[in-house]
């Protein structure tokens, strides 16, 4: 555990890159978000956060799929995080234990969608901090049986078997393209 704060410890400062970089663009005006829900009204700001979602969904998926199957960016950035590959060495730090850049461009899928859909500011934002609180949520091993959510006992999985769970918040997009194992499936198997 303390491996893992201090790999953490030395990439947070370079996590705080991407929200800086993307309040700069916000600033200057290249991004399509807004600073105030009037600008857009309730019902197009619920629905904008939901396309929002979704695409970061799917970008964060498909990014962490290919940091697995992308060779050498599973060798050079991702295995840092994946040393912690048993239930008994996962820990709320291992979330937040990765390469600098592995972190970021995990996080990236969230820039993006700024250039893509309309989006408030503070939610964005919002969005950014709540992904480190619920990355620490995912590897703490205590799965809360929610579905569709992305929990604990779902991430525990991939961190043993590699080519399963890449979601995020939501399980959605592996069971789109192929790659859900549901623990509760695997306790069933065990017994």
């Amino acid at each position: 555990m303390l491996l893992q704060i201090r790999v953490a410890m030395k990439a947070m400062p370079w996590y705080s890159l991407l929200p800086t970089i993307s309040e700069y663009l916000t600033e200057i005006g290249w991004t399509k978000s807004f600073p105030r829900i009037d600008n857009v009204g309730w019902v197009a700001y619920i629905g904008y956060l939901a396309i929002y979602m979704v695409i970061v969904e799917f970008g964060i998926y498909w990014m962490h799929r290919e940091l697995h199957d992308i060779k050498p960016l599973y060798k050079y950035l991702h295995a840092t995080h994946h040393i912690y590959n048993k239930q008994n060495t996962l820990s709320p730090f291992a979330g937040l234990a990765f390469h600098p850049l592995d972190g970021i461009l995990q996080a990236l899928p969230h820039s993006i969608a700024l250039f893509i859909v309309p989006v408030h500011f503070i939610a964005h934002l919002a969005l950014l901090f709540i992904e480190a609180v619920w990355t620490a949520n995912i590897h703490d091993c205590i799965h809360g049986k929610l579905w569709p959510v992305m929990g604990a006992g779902y991430h525990t999985i991939h961190h043993t078997t590699y080519r399963h769970n890449y979601g995020h918040y939501t399980i959605w997009m592996d069971w789109m393209f192929g790659t859900l194992r549901d623990p509760e499936e695997d306790e069933g198997k065990a017994m």
